[in-house]
């Protein structure tokens, strides 16, 4: 046989020998397995919505689905009692000997909160910590007394903690965590949480918006201050010492370490106080707090009332001279006792 014609033969899709080929054979197998299946299927096609997707003419637009996630997920569901409980299982257990396990902390100041914790229904109250690291909510859940914690709702970061479903989910079972915008509080978060309150749910707001960047601490935002003013609840302020240096703010693993929790004197807005001025006491208050973990009780009251006490937003400084009064403060602070971070000297080319 020729070559022309073992071409033709190839071209045709059979071999010289007259059989077909291997070609032909894979196409009457995939026609085979088409006409199957929509054998298969023609029974169903007779049915339509909600069965099968429905359809719309090409002239009609279709609106896109609302975003449910970010400052519109619905954290309701967290906290119904089948989650609530699953919750307090999580709360008592895994996150208590986690917390002790990295973190290890010393809790004061509980004594301030006698007066409120004694009465026949203590009221719910708005925790103000400061805020270094992701750390510091489980810290608060660990060290805020059991009558506020059994009903303890945390205020979280809609753009980081619900941006995602599963991570929003994670965040409100475990946290009982609600989407909050940094920037600015809308009305509908604002009667979210006065509904909350109103329930006697308690609060865990970062005044701080978010954590820090550097070590220092950052100005407070009057969310707080404005909803306290609004609903009654008193704030109690908080420090948090020791949790930017386990786990802060562009860390990649945990460093365990010691921390400390010092609870303050709940506060309420004076009839005559704006926002602006009680958001101003409640920074000054968690200043306070911040020198007394440094020192004592009577040291920081004397700088307080002098008007020395150390700012938590750091000395008016830029780059390695904020760093190096950071690295000062830390020698001083309970982290520092089981890990000194090592000085550094400035870069002097």
């Amino acid at each position: 046989m020729s070559a022309r014609t073992r071409r033709q033969y190839i071209r045709r899709g059979q071999r010289p020998d007259g059989h077909r080929g291997s070609v032909q054979v894979a196409q009457r197998a995939a026609g085979a397995v088409e006409g199957a299946v929509r054998s298969a299927a023609r029974p169903l096609a007779k049915y339509g919505f909600p069965y099968r997707k429905p359809t719309a003419p090409t002239s009609v637009t279709i609106p896109r689905e609302p975003n449910r996630l970010g400052g519109n997920y619905d954290t309701e569901w967290a906290r119904r009692p089948l989650a609530t409980a699953v919750r307090g299982v999580l709360t008592e257990g895994p996150l208590r000997v986690a917390v002790k396990a990295v973190a290890s902390p010393r809790i004061s100041g509980l004594d301030r909160l006698s007066d409120l914790e004694r009465q026949k229904e203590p009221p719910p109250v708005i925790f103000a910590p400061n805020h270094h690291s992701h750390l510091d909510t489980g810290v608060m859940i660990h060290a805020i007394p059991a009558v506020w914690r059994r009903e303890l709702v945390v205020a979280a970061a809609a753009d980081y903690f619900f941006d995602a479903r599963w991570k929003a989910a994670l965040s409100a079972l475990t946290l009982n965590a609600i989407p909050i915008d940094r920037d600015a509080t809308s009305r509908t978060t604002f009667d979210q949480l006065r509904d909350l309150i109103a329930d006697g749910r308690s609060l865990i707001i970062y005044p701080e918006g978010g954590r820090s960047p550097d070590g220092w601490g950052q100005d407070f935002k009057g969310g707080a201050a404005y909803l306290s003013a609004r609903t009654g609840a008193p704030i109690v302020p908080v420090h948090i010492d020791g949790t930017g240096e386990i786990f802060g703010k562009g860390a990649s693993k945990l460093s365990p370490g010691r921390t400390t929790v010092l609870f303050g004197t709940p506060m309420t807005a004076a009839d005559d106080e704006n926002t602006r001025r009680f958001n101003e006491r409640i920074e000054a208050a968690v200043t306070r707090l911040g020198d007394e973990t440094l020192t004592d009780w009577w040291t920081a009251s004397r700088n307080a009332a002098s008007g020395l006490s150390p700012k938590l937003s750091g000395p008016e400084h830029n780059g390695w001279r904020r760093q190096w009064q950071l690295g000062e403060k830390r020698r001083l602070s309970t982290a520092g006792v089981r890990r000194r971070r090592a000085r550094r000297w400035p870069d002097l080319g």
